[in-house]
């Protein structure tokens, strides 16, 4: 992801879960922060230690991260989302961890109809 689509200072990760409202499944919990003056979405990940060694960890976030590239075009502008993944994720592979926040989002309804 390009640098103005991340989240990546502890303050603004403070912030969205302050304010933000939570949604989940069995595979991730999302926090979802509007931010109306934001021209874009923004995403940050937390992977905890609990669900493997740092291969696993770094191979979640390659997998929620291109996730999030390909349902770039139907995000909703003007929102701050962390994307925490729970244990089951280490088992899934890319066709599940995507089925699964897609899922999450549109129960967050952050996603905007496919054009």
């Amino acid at each position: 992801m390009k640098k103005p689509f991340r989240i990546k200072k502890n303050k603004d990760f403070q912030e969205v879960f302050g304010r933000g409202k939570s949604t989940a499944n069995r595979q991730f919990v999302i926090y979802v922060v509007n931010r109306p003056e934001q021209d874009h979405y923004r995403v940050g990940l937390s992977v905890s230690k609990k669900i493997g060694n740092a291969v696993m960890r770094n191979r979640i976030k390659r997998l929620i991260r291109q996730v999030v590239l390909e349902f770039s075009d139907v995000l909703r502008s003007g929102k701050d989302i962390v994307i925490i993944a729970r244990k089951p994720t280490a088992e899934m592979d890319y066709y599940e961890v995507k089925s699964s926040l897609e899922h999450v989002w549109k129960l967050a309804k952050i996603l905007n109809s496919r054009k």
